[in-house]
């Protein structure tokens, strides 16, 4: 409008700020208006502590490598502070999670979006990028209500473990469809007999939901009883119970009796509490070094002061309680959380706990106070202080400071390095989410390694600041190979790309993205929908100007040279290279993220190995070419050799090229995690990766008959990832295979006791339970005795006749544990010799 340059409006606004305080705090003085002069100062302080917010744009204009978001204008850094990004929620009114399965408004099924703007650097202008008339799809307001605390469909299921299942019923005019009725009876009979659970239901739900049924929403009651129960009561209490009594372990909870509970450490208590006895309890669960007890001490203490501060100083307490309310329950209920979230969220409410530590303090003085009088002593108060420090801050240290001692503790720096390290020189690393990206972006930026490597993580990729980024030389990295500009996939554009099927044939990949990249009018949607006869008035009109794709059987061409000297594959196996391949999309639609990757896959022309971080398992986080991997360390390499994945094992993905994966990892690093450091759930849960392509690396060095080698990397996984450690026991079968194939039974009948003994220790807790008790864990119970019984078999497998016979007869025992549920299970006291082909479900049918 004036003509002024970019961010000319943040300068002024910021004088003006600076200006208005400047006048409030001169005009208050000279007046003498205390209060307001106090009222002045404190929002000139609030401003100063947001002040250093302005880091961000700095960084963003800067440009450095990692930058997300890209807050590099006040539009930009508004977005960024609203949590744009974030699934948007509805503090007072709005839509609850059923309305996912009704659809959208009847009424106004489309309102406008927000506007998102850009630099249009021609003009010297802010302009409009995204369709924003009518673009976004209205909630249904049937489903709308007052203090909507159950809002996210991602976890309708969840929902219902604290509504009950929602009710439902056919729509009038289906009544007379006997298919559809049969259908509904079908579903109602399964439900009563026990065979839906909350997934099966949500699932029926958001299948016939929106078309044929009508379903009920949640009242308000259950909202404010979901709010009570869970948001303040386990997102909440939970937590503080968890600072001030005592914690169950360090596994997230999801509202089950074993996870993420509080305890005190009084077992009568905790037993009413948790709903289990604390006896006899398994060894993973005393040894969890997160579990801790405080007998309630901190709490009596804090409670002690908190009511004394309200005898003695009213003003300060309330002052206190507010800041106590606001900064714990005030927050759980403005931030409105969801069941579950990724990860525990008692960070959030650390405010609130500060808060009470203070009236452990005042708890203190409040015992010296009360005693000062009756023992008038010179040691009185060094007495108090030191019993009370012994007796609060003590046991708090004692009990924490295992886990929460990271020294020594380099696990996620190691991992890092393991991925870096698994990719070839110059290489391209999809990546999925936060624990296989962050640690990258610090080794690389902060440490330097492997700055050749192109991280790119396809969570990130469907924004367009992100796909600039990657754009960009980063470090020693070159730019991804790409064909899109900016235009091209900017926001709102290409977002979301529907398969509308015309043909069967395949197609070059770089057709296909000049098909779903173009503006011409035959490859909108418009033209395929009116092609069909289908009448295009009832569709939005951004969804009309959208692209389809019109097949999904695509080919990738194969430059074999350059596949060789990539290194991609190795000279040896020049004969397995395919000529191209060809890539079927089974989705029923593109995103932006997978866009991107595909336009990655058809400009590299196989210059630069591409890689995948693993850790998901869909078929379009491989890009639809999971038969064309090959397993290098801990990442996944795109090769043109077909390895199709067996059915029976879809996790075991791709070849292996042992000798180069046996270098690979026996260079690797490992961060203290065979030591005594405090190994948190994230460097247990690394441990499935590791095992399992450690079994795989095995499993191929004997295919190849190097047993040496085989045994070798048994040994190394055994000792950087203890059995008592890193759990995940199923895991571990492989390893005892292993074992006796490289001739080795002592070390499988060893590792086969140290996994057998934590079955033992869980089944025999199990039999000490009510058995109401052990009905509502029948899962857990079937589930452990079937996993000890596969354990079992691996012996019989291999033939090690006396000591399988041996096991059998323990697992015996300790299925009888369980005869109420099963049947008894009678069995021969000598069973006769095994023969090399006997099963253990011959063993266990044996008769008396």
């Amino acid at each position: 409008t004036f003509g002024l340059p970019f961010n000319s409006g943040t300068i002024i606004a910021g004088l003006l700020v600076i200006g208005l305080f400047y006048f409030g705090l001169n005009y208050t003085r000279k007046h003498k208006y205390t209060n307001a002069n106090t009222l002045v100062l404190c929002l000139l302080f609030v401003f100063i502590g947001f002040s250093s917010w302005m880091m961000l744009p700095i960084r963003a204009n800067a440009n450095v490598v990692i930058n997300e978001n890209d807050p590099s204008d006040a539009r930009e850094l508004l977005a960024y502070y609203n949590l744009e990004q974030y699934p948007e929620t509805h503090l007072f009114y709005g839509p609850q999670f059923t309305e996912i399965y009704s659809g959208a408004d009847e009424n106004q099924p489309f309102v406008d979006d927000k506007k998102n703007y850009e630099k249009d650097y021609k003009t010297g202008k802010y302009v409009v990028i995204n369709e924003w008339k009518n673009t976004k799809q209205n909630y249904n307001s049937e489903h709308a209500a007052i203090l909507p605390r159950m809002w996210s469909a991602e976890h309708a299921e969840n929902y219902m473990m604290f509504t009950g299942l929602i009710d439902f019923k056919l729509k009038p005019e289906y009544r007379s469809q006997k298919e559809l009725v049969a259908i509904v009876n079908d579903f109602r009979t399964r439900l009563a007999q026990g065979q839906i659970d909350y997934e099966d239901y949500d699932q029926f739900l958001r299948t016939y939901g929106q078309s044929y049924l009508d379903v009920e929403k949640p009242s308000f009651l259950d909202n404010i009883m979901y709010m009570v129960q869970y948001q303040l009561g386990y997102m909440y209490w939970r937590y503080f119970m968890w600072n001030f009594a005592g914690r169950q372990n360090d596994i997230q909870g999801r509202y089950d009796q074993f996870n993420g509970n509080w305890i005190s450490g009084i077992k009568f208590i905790d037993e009413w509490h948790i709903g289990l006895p604390q006896y006899n309890l398994p060894s993973d669960v005393r040894h969890n070094k997160a579990r801790n007890t405080y007998y309630f001490l901190p709490l009596i203490l804090g409670l002690i002061g908190l009511f004394f501060l309200y005898h003695k100083d009213k003003k300060r307490f309330w002052v206190l309680l507010v800041f106590f309310l606001f900064t714990g329950l005030a927050i759980q209920v403005y931030t409105n959380v969801r069941p579950f979230e990724p990860r525990e969220r008692d960070y959030s409410v650390v405010g609130s706990f500060y808060v009470f530590a203070l009236w452990i303090g005042f708890g203190v003085y409040a015992i010296y106070d009360a005693l000062r009088t009756k023992l008038k002593h010179k040691l009185l108060a060094p007495l108090i202080t030191l019993t009370c420090l012994i007796l609060v801050p003590g046991i708090l240290v004692a009990n924490n400071w295992d886990d929460h001692d990271r020294s020594g503790k380099y696990t996620a720096n190691a991992m890092a390095r393991k991925y870096l390290q698994s990719c070839a020189p110059n290489a391209i690393l999809f990546t999925i989410g936060d624990n296989d990206s962050f640690p990258l972006w610090y080794l690389q930026e902060i440490e330097g390694v492997r700055t050749d490597v192109k991280v790119v993580n396809t969570s990130l990729f469907q924004t367009d600041w992100y796909i600039d980024q990657m754009k960009r030389k980063a470090y020693e990295s070159d730019p991804i190979p790409s064909q899109l500009t900016h235009d091209q996939y900017k926001y709102g554009t290409r977002d979301y790309i529907m398969r509308r099927e015309i043909s069967r044939d395949t197609i070059l990949i770089k057709d296909f993205l000049n098909f779903i990249t173009s503006e011409q009018p035959k490859t909108k949607l418009k033209f395929v929908i009116e092609s069909q006869g289908e009448d295009p008035s009832v569709y939005p009109s951004h969804l009309l100007n959208s692209n389809y794709f019109p097949t999904r059987y695509v080919r990738i061409p194969v430059n074999k040279e350059n596949v060789l000297k990539s290194g991609i594959v190795k000279p040896k196996d020049a004969d397995k290279i395919l000529p191209y391949i060809d890539m079927e999309i089974t989705n029923s639609a593109i995103y932006k993220n997978r866009l991107l990757m595909l336009d990655i896959l058809a400009n590299n022309n196989w210059e630069r190995p591409i890689y995948f971080s693993g850790g998901a398992f869909g078929d379009e986080d491989y890009v639809w070419l999971k038969d064309y991997l090959q397993l290098d360390g801990l990442c996944y390499k795109l090769v043109p050799i077909k390895t199709e994945v067996s059915e029976a094992n879809p996790f075991d993905m791709g070849r292996v090229d042992a000798d180069l994966m046996y270098d690979m990892v026996t260079s690797w690093e490992w961060g203290g995690s065979g030591e005594d450091i405090y190994h948190d759930t994230e460097t247990r849960r690394n441990g499935i990766t590791y095992r399992s392509n450690l079994a795989r690396l095995i499993e191929q060095l004997i295919n190849e008959n190097k047993l040496d080698k085989a045994e070798e990397i048994a040994d190394l996984a055994m000792e950087k990832m203890p059995v008592d450690i890193f759990g995940y026991y199923t895991l571990l079968e492989p390893y005892i295979s292993a074992y006796y194939e490289v001739e080795n039974p002592e070390k499988a009948q060893k590792l086969y006791m140290q996994v057998a003994s934590k079955y033992q220790e869980n089944l025999t807790y199990y039999s000490t339970l009510s058995i109401e008790n052990q009905n509502n864990l029948i899962e857990e119970i079937i589930t452990d005795i079937e996993r000890y019984r596969s354990l079992v078999d691996v012996l019989i497998v291999y033939g090690d006749k006396d000591f399988a016979l041996q096991e059998t007869r323990k697992f015996n025992d300790y299925l009888s544990l369980f005869d109420h549920f099963m049947g008894p299970q009678d069995f021969e006291e000598e069973p006769s010799g095994l023969s090399d082909n006997v099963s253990i479900d011959s063993l266990l049918s044996a008769p008396e």
